[in-house]
């Protein structure tokens, strides 16, 4: 490997990482990184590209998640960048990292179980409680907080709860 591709390896790195630490602004726990939300970084000719996938189609964040990576990376003296949003293939809570996941738990929100981006159209989904722990739950609303959380209820502590829905 060049000199040139080993610098051009290491900027993309550290575009990665900064761009990567971007908070989901209605989910401040979640990193775009650990939300699988960045896709990819490319260095090309000195020109720096982040490419994002939002969680849906028409995700309102994801304007202010670009104008979040262009600032990080301005002032982490990387950049100026070129954001692009990338619809195909679809984002999938596959993408969520375990960390993510995790992190959603601790925040009270109930994580998509992995593997799961496919549900069967006629199975009952099973979600645990992020409070307490108890799978004797049921669905309120299909939507919370935002569109990509639905609304549940507890039955053993008889707490709500926002579940993200698995994509």
């Amino acid at each position: 490997m060049s000199d040139d591709a080993r610098l051009r390896e290491k900027l993309r790195e550290e575009v990665r990482r900064v761009a990567g630490a971007v908070v989901d602004p209605e989910i401040p726990v979640l990193s775009i990184a650990d939300l699988g939300v960045l896709r990819d970084v490319t260095v090309e000719d000195g020109c720096i590209e982040v490419a994002i996938t939002p969680t849906y189609s028409g995700c309102p964040a994801m304007n202010m998640i670009a104008v979040e990576i262009e600032a990080a990376l301005a002032n982490a003296g990387l950049g100026p960048a070129k954001v692009k949003t990338v619809l195909s293939p679809a984002w999938t809570t596959d993408w969520m990292t375990d960390d993510g996941r995790r992190k959603l738990k601790e925040y009270g929100i109930a994580p998509p179980p992995k593997g799961t981006h496919r549900r069967l159209p006629f199975g009952k989904e099973l979600v645990a409680c992020p409070r307490c722990g108890a799978t004797d739950t049921s669905p309120i609303a299909a939507f919370g907080s935002t569109s990509c959380k639905a609304l549940w209820r507890c039955s053993s502590c008889r707490e709500p709860f926002d579940h993200f829905k698995c994509h």
